[in-house]
């Protein structure tokens, strides 16, 4: 079986990079399938995470205006495709070019559609509703020409209404024997400074968490963090902050944190909320869009908030702060709960899928 993944870039430590070295490692070694990534805008190195030494990768250059850039991009996924010649096609891209592929290929070869976040993220806010109207319809429109579009939850799948969807969540790679301690004054969030990740609404919520709790610290590793720095700085609160680039031993940081927070304004299925869960820690986020609702249920194994509440988010901050008991009763909840993403188990489901889709051929 050889395999084609469509990607925008692999070179960081996003939770789609994490995902695929996750996902297409385990198909070499455990299935012996052949593995081909393409990327975009010079994306394929330096790699953050491990890739399997025989994943071939490919890179696309794009540059120009709208459509130089997108003629590039057309033309170049035709020639590539031609080339490698691959029994599947997994698109894991949430640009809009990304729905344009079935229309550019137009061969018999089946293409998923991965969706790695919500169908409403917005990289940055916008005030022009009717092109935020006009790019979901478009995106609707392409979604339905793929012979599949998987979704990371159910949640996640009813935003669509499609007829050829299903669910397959993502696999949870951290196992530990001993979780968290929760011992520590420490709360951790990992994430990129984006938009749809809220982060400034995190420091918003820090800010009063500190006039009740004063001794404890907020860690955030994540890049293009220099806004929040200066944000720290005007709320008076930049020695309550630790500021991080990205790490790889993540699974480190986890463990020695007390408390996991997320303030993203969309999702689609939270990597880092499942390895915070995975390492013992309670957890508390907005219910946005829509990954952290079908990971987390409230006062059971975390906090879900009503998104933009930011009382009551300060209001559970604080109750987990201030009670040892709770915090270790949600984290052994949480740790029990990501148990169903079973590496082997989400792996069988993909083996079928793509099976079914060349035997069907």
């Amino acid at each position: 079986m050889k395999l084609l993944y469509i990607v925008p870039s692999i070179n960081h430590e996003g939770g789609v990079a994490r995902v695929l070295s996750i996902k297409t490692n385990y198909l070499i070694e455990k299935f012996e399938y052949q593995i081909h990534i393409l990327t975009q805008n010079k994306g394929s190195f330096p790699l953050f995470y491990s890739f399997n030494e025989n994943i071939v990768f490919h890179d696309l250059i794009l540059k120009g205006n709208v459509f130089k850039f997108f003629n590039t991009y057309r033309t170049s996924l035709k020639k590539n495709v031609e080339a490698i010649k691959p029994d599947v096609i997994i698109v894991c891209d949430n640009g809009l070019k990304a729905y344009t592929i079935p229309f550019i290929l137009k061969k018999n070869i089946p293409i998923i559609l991965e969706c790695h976040g919500s169908k409403y993220i917005e990289e940055r806010k916008s005030a022009h509703v009717f092109f935020q109207k006009l790019k979901y319809k478009l995106k609707n429109f392409g979604a339905k020409r793929y012979t599949n579009l998987i979704a990371l939850s159910n949640e996640s799948l009813e935003e669509w209404n499609v007829k050829n969807g299903a669910v397959i969540s993502n696999p949870c790679w951290l196992q530990t024997d001993i979780p968290a301690e929760l011992k520590s004054k420490k709360v951790i969030v990992v994430a990129r400074n984006s938009y749809e990740k809220g982060l400034d609404r995190l420091l918003f919520i820090w800010e009063k968490v500190l006039q009740k709790h004063p001794n404890w610290i907020l860690d955030i590793y994540g890049k293009e963090i220099d806004a929040l720095e200066i944000q720290a700085v005007k709320f008076g609160i930049e020695l309550k902050v630790n500021f991080n680039q990205s790490i790889k031993n993540i699974h480190e940081k986890y463990l020695e944190s007390s408390i996991y927070v997320m303030t993203s304004r969309t999702e689609g299925f939270p990597m880092v909320l499942i390895e915070a869960m995975a390492s013992g820690l309670p957890c508390i986020a907005y219910d946005c869009p829509c990954g952290p609702r079908a990971i987390i249920k409230d006062n059971v194994n975390g906090f879900l908030i009503e998104d933009g509440n930011v009382d009551l988010f300060v209001e559970k901050l604080n109750l987990l702060i201030e009670d040892k008991d709770l915090r270790k009763r949600l984290g052994k909840k949480a740790q029990e709960s990501v148990t169903v993403y079973d590496l082997d188990e989400i792996m069988k489901q993909w083996k079928i899928l793509f099976e079914s889709l060349v035997i069907g051929e």
